[in-house]
């Protein structure tokens, strides 16, 4: 049998995929332990700026290859039957 997901349970997933995961947010929180030792104000936000942006760029990235993934998915189950 198969079931359909909904865009808004899909929205759901995907907003908190990372903040499910144990082992990301540890490795979140070791970098901004790390980050708030830098002496200079400006460059450690530019730092955790910079991180965050590339953080975004991945996470958008992931999910569109999940969505990607679960679309094939889905055509080959229509297929198969």
């Amino acid at each position: 049998m198969l079931f359909c997901k909904t865009n808004n349970m899909k929205k759901i997933e995907n907003e908190n995929w990372k903040a499910n995961s144990q082992k990301y947010l540890k490795e979140l929180q070791t970098f901004l332990d790390k980050a708030e030792n830098i002496q200079n104000e400006e460059l450690r936000k530019e730092i955790i700026f910079q991180m965050l942006k590339c953080d975004n760029e991945l996470t958008i990235l992931a999910e569109e290859m999940f969505n990607k993934y679960y679309i094939k998915g889905k055509e080959k189950l229509e297929d198969d039957d």
